[in-house]
């Protein structure tokens, strides 16, 4: 039987920065972020770590599942904002719920971090290895964004959103196919330069602002609208699903324009598109799950509906998910 998602919550923190904090700052304004980006405001966590906004959307999730905690037998942190390189953010997360009988691990996909954790962590579940694996995608964005350079600072926020994966009784829900993808070249058009063991953080990595994000928009942009549409529709091809057979389009919230030609890719109707990125902007690996979790919480997805979660984020990392869902509410 395959995997499907039994619970999902999701944790916003609760300082609001809007368009007119970067109008102080910045020179822009709220009508040329709208035009860009579509974000209105979003989150910045002032205090803590990823972790810290993980944790209490894990507990809501657990006790939405009315489980034992020590029922997870696995954790998984889609993120590229870990607390530390080492130890794991998952192995954080263990420690502060005290989860005793999980291991656990981090990947890091960048904007496309939750759906390649999904099909991780379904394959594992499919496969028998567990049995109750909570999943996590969560970035704090704000601990490695330029709040000075305005083409980075107004797109990205912070949250979490995290669900509980294990096997579907019925063979045709859950999570049913995937299309995962990566292309190493595009990774000097979005990263972060200085950190890792290619160069080690330093006075001079500091000083040259290189701990931040980097990201040559236009070619990002241009990728990433080829890239969500195409591998959006190969999922409905590969699977002969027609738009009418889709309930919604769960897409990555980087930016308004990238979701608006994916739904017309697809051939459906903004209506029938998940949209949040208004309120929150772009929350890397947080941005899908939190979605779910919006629109489960206002009644909004139903037992049966399926949905396409389509992502594009740095490395250049992209894919689809199709997810039949097998929850009541």
């Amino acid at each position: 039987m395959p995997a499907t998602i039994t619970s999902i919550a999701h944790f916003l923190p609760p300082d609001v920065f809007p368009n007119s904090y970067f109008e102080k700052y910045l020179e822009t304004s709220h009508e040329w972020i709208m035009t860009r980006s579509g974000i209105a405001e979003r989150r910045f966590a002032t205090t803590g770590a990823t972790s810290d906004m993980i944790v209490p959307a894990a507990l809501e999730c657990i006790e939405k599942r009315g489980i034992s905690k020590d029922e997870i037998d696995c954790v998984i942190v889609a993120t590229v904002t870990p607390d530390h390189m080492f130890p794991c953010t998952a192995a954080v997360v263990q420690s502060k719920l005290n989860i005793t009988k999980a291991w656990g691990f981090d990947i890091s996909a960048a904007c496309s971090g939750f759906l390649f954790a999904l099909q991780t962590a379904a394959s594992l579940v499919d496969s028998g290895v567990c049995k109750k694996l909570l999943l996590c995608g969560s970035d704090k964005m704000s601990s490695i964004m330029n709040m000075n350079d305005r083409a980075q600072a107004i797109l990205f926020g912070d949250g979490a959103g995290v669900c509980l994966l294990e096997k579907s009784n019925n063979p045709e829900m859950g999570v049913l196919d995937s299309l995962l993808r990566i292309d190493g070249a595009g990774g000097q058009y979005l990263h972060q330069v200085a950190g890792g063991s290619f160069k080690p953080a330093s006075h001079e990595t500091v000083d040259a602002k290189e701990h931040y994000i980097f990201q040559d928009g236009q070619n990002v942009f241009k990728a990433a609208v080829k890239g969500m549409a195409d591998i959006s529709s190969e999922i409905m091809q590969k699977n002969h699903l027609a738009p009418e057979d889709i309930r919604w389009l769960v897409p990555h919230q980087a930016n308004l324009r990238i979701i608006s030609a994916t739904a017309d890719r697809m051939g459906l109707s903004m209506d029938k598109v998940m949209i949040n990125i208004e309120k929150y902007g772009n929350t890397t690996a947080g941005t899908i799950p939190i979605c779910l979790s919006e629109w489960l919480n206002k009644g909004e997805i139903q037992k049966g509906d399926r949905l396409v979660l389509s992502s594009f984020g740095a490395g250049y990392t992209w894919g689809a998910v199709l997810l039949r869902w097998d929850m009541n509410d």
